[in-house]
C-alpha cells in the first residue's frame, strides 16, 4: 500500500484519509477510525436532515425565510458577506452551505431543523463518532473566548489553546464514518431516493477545484463534496466517480504543522492522497 504518511508529511501535515468502493465495499484507509474535527464538512449532515425532515412532511424545502443583516455569521462567502435582508427559499440556502460553504446559510438551517435532530440522525445510521456540537457562530465565537480574537491570523501558542481543534471539544467524525455518509447519499439510503438525487447534484456544485478535485483532473470523472477549514485544518470529503460506472466515497482530514493560511501543499495533497486511494481501490 502507498506510504500516505511519508506523502502527507512531505506536504506539511499530519492526515486521515478513509476511501471505500460503493459497490464492492472494499475499503483502504490511514487513521480511519481516528476522531477529527470536521470543520465545515459538518453541513453534510445538516443537509441530509434537512431532506429527511423533508419527506417527513416536517418543513417545506421551497418555503422561504427571510436572513435579516443583523443576523450574519462570520464567512467569506455568500449570504454571510452580503449587505442587506436576503429572502430565500430553504433549499436554495442549502445549495449556498454546500457550493460556497456559505455559513450564515448553515447557521439558519441548523436552526430549522435542530442539532438535536442532526445527532439523532446520525446515531440512527450508526454513526456513533460523528456529532455536531457547534453552529458555524458557536465555533467563531469559541476561537474568540479562546484567544481573544478571530482568524486568520494566529501564532503557534495562540493555536494551541483553540478547541475547535480538539474532536472532544467541537463538531467530530472520523474518515471512516464521514465517507460512510456519503456512501449512503450516493447509495439513496440517506433520505428518499429524490432527496438522495438532489444532494447529490447540489455536492457536484461545489466550486472549490483545490483539493478532492485537483487529483482526478479529467473530463468524464465526477467529483462531488465537501471543504471544511479552520486554523491549520484543510479537510474534504466527497465521492469519485468514473466513467466504468466505478463510485468511491473519500474523505480526508489534515492538520498542518504550520500556521500560515495560503498553503497550496497542503490543500494539493488532498486530491494526491485521494487518487492514491482511489487507484488501490480499482485495481
Amino acid at each position: 500500500m502507498s506510504d500516505f504518511d511519508g506523502l502527507f508529511r512531505a506536504a506539511g501535515v499530519t492526515g486521515w484519509l478513509h476511501a471505500a468502493d460503493l459497490d464492492t465495499g472494499r475499503e483502504v484507509g490511514h487513521g480511519s477510525d481516528e476522531p477529527v474535527p470536521t470543520a465545515s464538512v459538518f453541513k453534510v449532515p445538516l443537509l441530509v436532515e434537512l431532506c429527511r425532515q423533508a419527506d417527513a412532511g416536517l418543513l417545506d424545502p421551497a418555503s422561504r425565510v427571510t436572513v435579516g443583516a443583523a443576523e450574519r455569521a462570520f464567512g467569506p462567502t455568500g449570504v454571510s458577506v452580503m449587505l442587506d435582508d436576503v429572502t430565500m427559499s430553504l433549499r436554495d440556502l442549502a445549495y449556498l452551505m454546500i457550493a460556497v460553504s456559505d455559513n450564515t446559510a448553515a447557521d439558519v438551517l441548523a436552526g430549522v431543523v435542530g442539532l438535536d435532530a442532526v445527532n439523532a440522525m446520525l446515531a440512527g445510521f450508526g454513526l456513533h463518532g460523528t456529532h455536531v456540537a457547534h453552529t458555524t457562530r458557536g465555533l467563531y465565537q469559541s476561537m474568540a473566548d479562546d484567544i481573544g480574537h478571530g482568524w486568520p491570523y494566529l501564532d503557534v501558542e495562540e493555536i494551541a489553546r483553540l478547541r475547535v481543534l480538539d474532536p472532544r471539544h467541537t463538531n467530530r467524525s472520523t474518515p471512516r464514518e464521514t465517507a460512510a455518509l456519503f456512501g449512503l447519499i450516493w447509495r439513496d439510503e440517506a433520505a428518499s431516493a429524490e432527496s438522495c438525487a438532489w444532494m447529490r447534484t447540489v455536492l457536484n456544485l461545489q466550486v472549490w477545484p483545490h483539493r478532492l478535485a485537483s487529483g482526478f483532473p479529467y473530463d468524464d470523472v465526477e467529483v462531488s463534496g465537501k471543504t471544511g477549514t479552520l486554523p491549520t485544518l484543510r479537510n474534504e470529503a466527497g465521492v469519485v466517480e468514473y466513467p466504468d460506472g466505478g463510485r468511491y466515497a473519500v474523505a480526508v482530514f489534515t492538520r498542518s504543522f504550520s500556521p500560515a493560511v495560503n498553503q497550496p501543499r497542503a490543500d494539493a495533497v488532498i486530491g494526491t492522497a485521494a487518487r492514491m486511494a482511489v487507484d488501490h481501490l480499482r485495481r
